[in-house]
């Protein structure tokens, strides 16, 4: 008895279950279609991504190995358009081997380049610190009081690992300008940091010590 009524209620689930396949067949079949047509489109899309990075990591090599004996204006061309390309690896360094290099002297440019890369490139938030800090160390020989700190307030008012570097960057800027009140605020602010860099932490302390008498 209790084998039968298993049976029947074997044949009666796979009676229900075809039942539901019958009835939502259309149903079915559309869900498959944009579940394969979503896996197609990923694996494309990815396809893409590996390719167009291949070709920046090529464009870049080839600047690079050619910077010597093409035209400069032809490298400048090739790495500003690197730059505008919003790469999370190969505009940085375009920008960087622009700099390095001193092929672009307009320092609005190189600005602007700056701002390419932190307002429209998808980067890690520590990368993209960094690449604060690299703009507000390029402009620290020339720019204002008010503009070095606009740049660097991003990282200042973070818990970023680029913060010590940062406030030294800003405690010097102050000490060259012979604001030494000024100066001698950010390196204690160093000290105070829970995750300052161990070598810019020593450092502010010496140059207390020796500068400030502290």
């Amino acid at each position: 008895m209790d084998e039968e009524i298993t049976i029947i209620n074997s044949n009666t689930r796979n009676e229900k279950i075809q039942n539901f396949l019958v009835n939502n067949k259309k149903n079915l079949i559309i869900g498959f279609s944009i579940l394969l047509i979503a896996l197609i489109g990923y694996f494309s899309l990815e396809e893409i991504k590996h390719r167009n990075k291949i070709k920046l990591a090529n464009q870049f090599n080839l600047t690079a190995i050619n910077f010597k004996t093409q035209d400069k204006q032809k490298t400048i061309d090739q790495l500003t358009k690197l730059v505008n390309e919003n790469d999370a690896t190969y505009s940085p360094l375009a920008l960087y081997f622009l700099i390095d290099n001193n092929l672009i002297y307009n320092n609005d440019e190189i600005n602007g380049l700056f701002n390419e890369l932190i307002n429209k490139t998808n980067l890690d938030e520590e990368i993209k610190n960094l690449i604060i800090y690299k703009k507000a160390l390029f402009n620290s020989n020339f720019a204002s009081e008010n503009d070095l700190l606009q740049i660097l307030n991003p990282i200042i008012n973070s818990e970023s690992i680029w913060k010590s570097h940062s406030l030294y960057l800003v405690a010097e800027y102050f000490y060259s300008k012979n604001q030494n009140q000024k100066a001698k605020e950010f390196f204690n602010q160093i000290l105070l940091l829970p995750n300052a860099n161990n070598s810019i932490k020593i450092e502010s302390q010496k140059r207390l010590n020796r500068d400030f008498g502290e």
